[in-house]
């Protein structure tokens, strides 16, 4: 299998958003994870209480019944939207924490790319978005 027909396969299964549907998530209480590496962080700034997650630790940070888990991953009803640079990746990981039972995730179509695009909230690079 190519990653083409990997990442075509992995969206099947999500119901992918734009960006203000990502957004109104967020408004309801919903999670959106940033999974961009530090240097795209650094780059282009951050979306304002984002939880910012490195690819590698997603599944361990998200998992409710993990130790390792983040504060705001609370339980497996959880609203999550994965946001990578440019939708890409995000894809890839949303299946995978639909896999660990997270059957809400899903990501941002596009990636924070679309999110800048669309005129929503960019906290500018060095900024903290709180999480």
């Amino acid at each position: 299998m190519r990653v083409e027909e990997l990442l075509s396969a992995a969206r099947a299964d999500l119901v992918r958003l734009g960006p203000a549907q990502a957004a109104e998530v967020q408004a309801r209480g919903g999670l959106l994870v940033d999974i961009r590496y530090a240097a795209l962080r650094e780059r282009d700034g951050t979306i304002p209480g984002g939880l910012l997650v490195e690819r590698n630790e997603l599944e361990w940070r998200l998992d409710p019944a993990c130790a390792h888990r983040a504060p705001e991953a609370t339980d497996h009803d959880l609203r999550i939207v994965v946001v990578c640079d440019e939708g890409y990746a995000s894809s890839l990981a949303a299946v995978s924490l639909h896999r660990l039972g997270l059957r809400h995730a899903t990501d941002l179509a596009g990636g924070f790319q679309a999110w800048r695009a669309a005129g929503l909230p960019v906290l500018p690079p060095g900024q903290s978005s709180g999480r």
